[in-house]
C-alpha cells in the first residue's frame, strides 16, 4: 500500500525575487513562520568576514583560489562578481538538505535565478517573482523607509526597474497589492510545487509494485 510517510518527497529550491520594496523581505519572513523546516542558503563568498560574522552561519567564507574551484568543478549553483568579491550559492549543503526532503530558500536576482535554473538542481526549483502594485508604490515604499537620499532611491527604483524587466523568466508571479492575499498565494504555490512528480521519488516505486499487482491478477 502507498504510504506517504515512508516516501518523503525531495526538497525545493525556492527562489524568490523582487525588486527592492516590493514586499519580498516580509513575505520570507512569514513563509518562514508558517514551516520553521525551510532554511536560508548561506551564501560562499570571498570577501574578508566583518566584525560578528561568523563562518557558516553568515558566509561560508573562502580563498579566491578556492571559490574558482568550486565553480570550475560545478560545485557552485550560481556565481558572481560583485565589487571585487565573488558569492555564489555552494551545492552541496542544498543538495544534502533536499535529499532529506527539506526545501532551501534562496533570495537571489534574475541572473542568480537564472543560473540555478540551468544548474544540476534546475527540476527541483520554484521560482517566484514579487512584483509592485504600480511604480508609485513602490516608490512612497521606499520613501517610507527614511534610510535613504532621494539620490540613493533614483538608484533603487532604476534597478528596480531593472529587476523588474526580467518578471517573465519565473515560474509564477505574484502582485503583492495586499499582504495578506499574497502570502496565502505563496503559501498555495509552495504546497502545490511540493507534491510535483520530480519531488515525490516514491512514486517511481509504487507504480512499479501496482504494475506487478496487475501482472499478477492476470
Amino acid at each position: 500500500m502507498w504510504n506517504e510517510e515512508s516516501a518523503p518527497r525531495r526538497g525545493l529550491l525556492i527562489i524568490l525575487s523582487s525588486p527592492s520594496g516590493a514586499g519580498k523581505s516580509t513575505l520570507t519572513q512569514r513563509l518562514r513562520g508558517w514551516d520553521p523546516t525551510i532554511s536560508f542558503s548561506i551564501s560562499a563568498t570571498t570577501r574578508v568576514p566583518r566584525a560578528g560574522e561568523v563562518d557558516g552561519r553568515d558566509y561560508h567564507f573562502m580563498s579566491e583560489e578556492a571559490f574558482k574551484h568550486q565553480v570550475a568543478q560545478g560545485e557552485m549553483l550560481e556565481h558572481a562578481h560583485v565589487f571585487g568579491n565573488f558569492y555564489g550559492s555552494p551545492r552541496g549543503p542544498v543538495q544534502a538538505a533536499i535529499d532529506t526532503g527539506r526545501d532551501v530558500l534562496f533570495d537571489i536576482d534574475w541572473q542568480g535565478a537564472q543560473q540555478i535554473r540551468n544548474s544540476a538542481l534546475g527540476q527541483h526549483t520554484l521560482s517566484i517573482f514579487i512584483l509592485p502594485p504600480s511604480i508609485a508604490e513602490l516608490h512612497r515604499r521606499l520613501q517610507t523607509r527614511g534610510q535613504d537620499s532621494a539620490e540613493v532611491i533614483a538608484k533603487r527604483m532604476q534597478k528596480s526597474w531593472d529587476e523588474i524587466s526580467h518578471w517573465d523568466g519565473y515560474d509564477f508571479v505574484l502582485v503583492n497589492d495586499d499582504l495578506d492575499r499574497t502570502e496565502a498565494k505563496l503559501k498555495t504555490i509552495v504546497e502545490a510545487t511540493r507534491l510535483r512528480r520530480t519531488q515525490q521519488p516514491g512514486l517511481t516505486e509504487h507504480v512499479r509494485r501496482l504494475q506487478q499487482e496487475f501482472e499478477d491478477s492476470q
